[in-house]
């Protein structure tokens, strides 16, 4: 997969693909991302030969998106929805929401339906802020109900009927720096521009977001020693990716 056209990452987002990249299937699958943002992990995912459909509420986000794709020459699609606009498609192999949950107050329910949309033996991947007790300004500026435990988190996965279910941490040490900051910006601007939760949600896919290729490239550059950190401290970080999979018999979860 070339990566010269890809959209950059922002610097969490840089931690976290790390982590989320090879838990995905390395030969073509169908892939939901729910929540997909402006596209920076779907255009990957597309260029890397999967069919991938995202699905993203905010609508200057899907255009990003949409834009994206093109401007990769990736194929993929971008539905400007919610799961009920896809609810016609097959059942996908992949079903993944990177740092969506934490803005859903019924998460059981939200990680059933997403459960619904995968096959027999599918894979669901999500990420979310971790450790309650980090829960401060910023995630109450940008619409998050909780961040969570991994414990909390391996709970979830298992009520939900998930088999061979995996959590694990990232973001030692930079995630701490960053979580600092952001805190900074939310005491100083954010939470006067409040709003409702929704407009919280909204706003949270576009913070924060380098727009360049050169922006990408000094993100990659930046976090390559961190990257290579938090792999050798899978239990110590700011955010939290978990994995399961559908069973293989069929049936509800």
């Amino acid at each position: 997969m070339t990566t010269v056209s890809m959209p950059p990452l922002t610097l969490y987002g840089s931690l976290r693909w790390d982590v989320v990249a090879p838990l995905l299937p390395t030969t073509p699958s169908r892939v939901l991302e729910i929540g997909c943002g402006q596209g920076a992990v779907g255009v990957r995912l597309a260029a890397g030969g999967h069919d991938w459909t995202g699905v993203e509420l905010d609508q200057a986000s899907a255009e990003a998106a949409r834009q994206r794709l093109q401007a990769a020459g990736a194929a993929g699609r971008v539905v400007h929805g919610d799961l009920d606009d896809v609810r016609d498609a097959p059942p996908f192999d992949v079903v993944c929401a990177f740092e969506v949950l934490e803005h859903i107050d019924d998460d059981a329910g939200a990680l059933a339906a997403w459960i619904d949309r995968l096959r027999p033996g599918g894979l669901l991947v999500l990420s979310t802020p971790a450790w309650q007790a980090r829960f401060g300004p910023m995630d109450e500026a940008v619409g998050h109900f909780r961040r969570y435990d991994p414990p909390a988190m391996r709970a979830l996965l298992h009520d939900a009927g998930l088999v061979g279910t995996g959590v694990r941490l990232y973001g030692m040490p930079l995630g701490y720096a960053l979580e600092a900051v952001r805190n900074g910006v939310a005491r100083r601007r954010l939470l006067r521009e409040a709003g409702t939760v929704e407009d919280r949600t909204a706003r949270s896919g576009r913070l924060f977001q380098p727009s360049t290729a050169l922006a990408g490239r000094a993100t990659r550059a930046a976090t390559w020693p961190f990257r290579l950190v938090q792999r050798a401290f899978p239990g110590t970080g700011t955010g939290l990716v978990a994995w399961g999979r559908r069973p293989a018999g069929g049936g509800p979860a």
